[in-house]
């Protein structure tokens, strides 16, 4: 490799102290603009600002551009800052970092390479994924010769290069000056309860790619996601909190580009104030950044007078700049290790705790100071009603690993405008000790791995262990769960603070299979995905009930083997729904799992924005009567108090009542002692939830997770009349079939093998 000169200062900081203006780009009344950017190595920063003088050229040639520099002064506290006159919204804009370039040291300050703001209110443009947009040398000169590489390697840099001298500006996005913005009208948050929250975890593009109601303009567009077909659908089947994929700019790795496809789910984070614009309507996008925002703004407020609260899933664990030998677009160039987590070793290594080559070092102040930031900015300024934090224990790593008390958590507990919040966790990472279910503090709630595992481990691998002659499992672990997980969340200071509502329950998610793929497959599919079937998680706890994969397009259901597997699989969906959505907790449901959707067996499917990943929304008889169960699921634990636990159950009668607040009974309707929860195998179990108020119905779930029928003794009302039966997983409709009562009141009778049936009692 030729030998370069180190990059050599622009200018010597400053020694005096003056007033640094809020990080990033902001238009002031006087028609110029306040600039500010954290650089605490840097010798020296420019503002770069972009026009666009030759329109007809190619966005990536240097000649459609014309740039002019402005120095900043600084650092003051290591941030750069000036004014700047005469500088309008719907400016294009970078940043210039000059300094060491020593990535023995952990520095990669690289002043040919414009660098996206951190703190941008809006992107315009598209990666390019050539050697321009890396810092070091690391490409042959001749761009032709990445023809006879179709796997990439060309994209793998030296480590410990020299500082590549290719000017970027032509190949990267550029930030943009948008307007000041009001925030949402006051009291326009639906501010629903927990106890009456119901998650909908969507993604933007697929859930509208294919919807028939929605105009083809808006399908797959922020607009779509707020259309009042999607709207009507939510509302039918009982969402109060749609929760989307992340919506900050993003862009693809460059392994996924080198084999033509994307990174559909975009967790890869380009931009954490800014939205992603491929998500926008053509309009709006061609209307530039200002008016993307306001198509994000505008579907928070339809969703808003919709009775809909808007999470998002945010990702401040890591940046989309990937390894030391991968992008330099942003954070690398302007403080490489100021930002990122690095192993304290020399040479430096960036210490990855998130799998993905980089993680947000959550030690420093300034990577605190950006989450908070960019969430008091999509709370304040787009409306948002909370966030789920992916890969969170990142985000609570402190000098020895996670804690409660890190300054970040500490900070969304006492926030005013964040801690009013509804804020969920990802309790994990692949660092160590990164597991952490269960250990964030108030007010979070936190994805519940432990109830995934149960209901899958109950209703579909003890079953598929069990038709092969193995003893079945898992009724404690699903009992627990279904009463809320106080051994989880309910460590607390003074205990049991949290409530069950700190439980975010869920069977699945964009992350493996869908519901209807759970019951279909024993092993994973991802072929598609170009990592020959290595990607993603083998820990499915699926069962395909006999037959891997769905039946062939056209085939005849009354044969063999369809005509046996498909009625079992149909109501294996129905358990897992009856155990999701009546469950103590806060349930959350995966777009299309309502309607059968498929991904053909992928579970990884991150890289697949097409018909794999999309919501179908053309509809048979079996995706109709799965619709119509769900909602009819929804529609009970909405009516019914005993279904909307608030706080942990005790067990015993609370101050005032004389009833247990939550009674457990055999099959032969006797209470479960210490002695019948210890007998291996046990599969039925009846759990009784009384109203909590003499105006609320009783509820009571009979289970049977076993592979043979049953005979069951239903144990006596609270109130002292008989239970009515009011739905049963053996049903294909929430309605019961002809020859089956359903409504009839009943003391007991043959419980089906694998089925929940649910009851009311006054």
């Amino acid at each position: 490799m030729e030998s370069r000169p180190k990059v050599t200062p622009l200018v010597r900081p400053s020694a005096r102290r003056s007033h640094v203006p809020p990080l990033g780009v902001h238009p002031t009344p006087d028609g110029g603009v306040d600039v500010a950017v954290a650089a605490a190595h840097a010798t020296g920063v420019e503002l770069c600002l972009i026009d666009v003088v030759s329109p007809d050229l190619p966005p990536h040639d240097p000649a459609r551009y014309a740039e002019r520099r402005v120095p900043l002064d600084g650092p003051t506290y290591g941030v750069w800052h000036a004014h700047v006159p005469h500088v309008r919204p719907g400016q294009r804009y970078g940043f210039r970092a000059h300094g060491p370039w020593d990535p023995e040291a952990g520095q990669r300050h690289n002043p040919a390479k414009l660098l996206v703001d951190p703190y941008a209110r809006g992107l315009v443009g598209d990666l390019a994924y050539g050697p321009e947009t890396l810092g070091a040398v690391s490409a042959p000169r001749d761009p032709e010769a990445r023809d006879d590489d179709p796997d990439g390697r060309w994209w793998i840099a030296h480590r410990y290069g020299a500082a590549d001298d290719r000017d970027s500006l032509a190949h990267v996005p550029h930030s943009v000056v948008v307007p000041s913005h009001p925030g949402p009208p006051p009291l326009s948050r639906p501010r629903v309860p927990w106890a009456d929250t119901v998650v909908y975890e969507a993604h933007v593009r697929g859930l509208t790619m294919g919807h028939p109601g929605v105009p083809p303009e808006l399908r797959g567009t922020y607009a779509g996601a707020a259309h009042p077909a999607t709207v009507a659908h939510l509302r039918d089947l009982g969402i109060t909190t749609l929760e989307l994929l992340p919506i900050h700019a993003f862009a693809s790795e460059p392994r996924l580009v080198a084999h033509s496809l994307t990174n559909y789910w975009g967790y890869q984070t380009l931009g954490f104030f800014a939205p992603h614009a491929a998500y926008a309507t053509r309009a709006a996008q061609d209307a530039g950044p200002a008016a993307v925002l306001d198509e994000v703004r505008g579907m928070v407020h339809l969703l808003h007078s919709a009775g809909i609260e808007v999470l998002l899933d945010v990702v401040y664990n890591h940046t989309c700049e990937g390894g030391d030998d991968s992008l330099h677009v942003s954070w690398r160039g302007l403080d490489n290790a100021g930002y990122y987590l690095h192993d304290g070793a020399s040479p430096a290594a960036l210490a990855d705790v998130t799998g993905t080559g980089n993680s947000l070092d959550f030690r420093r102040p300034r990577v605190v100071q950006l989450a908070l930031d960019s969430l008091r900015y999509w709370a304040e300024v787009v409306g948002v009603d909370g966030f789920r934090f992916d890969l969170a224990t990142t985000l609570g790593r402190a000098a020895h690993g996670f804690t409660p008390d890190h300054p970040f958590l500490v900070a969304l507990q006492t926030d005013p405008v964040l801690s009013g919040l509804k804020l969920v966790a990802e309790p994990w990472d692949v660092g160590p000790g990164g597991w952490q279910t269960g250990q964030f503090p108030p007010p979070m709630a936190e994805w519940n791995d432990r109830f995934r595992d149960a209901a899958r481990g109950f209703w579909l691998d003890a079953p598929r262990e069990g038709s092969h002659g193995r003893e079945l499992h898992g009724l404690r672990e699903l009992t627990t769960r279904l009463a809320g997980s106080a051994d989880l969340f309910g460590h607390s200071d003074p205990p049991l603070m949290r409530g069950p509502v700190a439980s975010v329950n869920y069977v699945t998610a964009h992350d493996g299979f869908t519901l209807a793929d759970l019951v279909a497959f024993d092993h994973k599919h991802n072929e598609a995905n170009g990592e020959d079937n290595r990607d993603g998680s083998d820990h499915n706890l699926s069962w395909n009930h006999g037959v891997e994969g769905h039946a062939p397009d056209g085939s005849d259901a009354a044969t063999e083997p369809w005509s046996a597997v498909v009625p079992l699989r149909r109501r294996s969906q129905r358990n897992l729904l009856a155990t999701l959505l009546l469950a103590a907790g806060t349930p959350m449901l995966t777009a299309g799992d309502e309607l059968g959707r498929s991904q053909g067996g992928n579970n990884n499917a991150y890289a697949q924005d097409n018909a794999i990943s999309w919501v179908d929304w053309d509809l048979d008889d079996a995706a109709r009567d799965l619709l119509a169960t769900t909602r009819y699921l929804l529609a009970l634990r909405a009516e019914h108090a005993a279904l909307r636990a608030d706080s942990f159950f005790l067990g015993t009668p609370r101050p005032g009542e004389d009833q247990p607040d939550l009674l457990w009974f055999t099959a032969d309707g006797a209470p479960m002692d210490r002695d019948a929860w210890a007998v291996a195998g046990r599969r039925v179990v009846q759990m009784l939830r009384p109203g909590p108020d003499d105006d609320d119905a009783h509820v009571l779930l009979v289970v049977n997770g076993g592979l043979d029928d049953v005979e069951v003794t239903l144990p006596p009302p609270p109130g002292g009349e008989a239970w009515e039966r009011v739905w049963s997983s053996t049903w294909d409709r929430p309605e019961p079939p002809d020859d089956d009562p359903g409504d009839d009141e009943t003391d007991g009778g043959t419980l089906e093998s694998l089925s929940v049936e649910v009851f009311l009692g006054r």
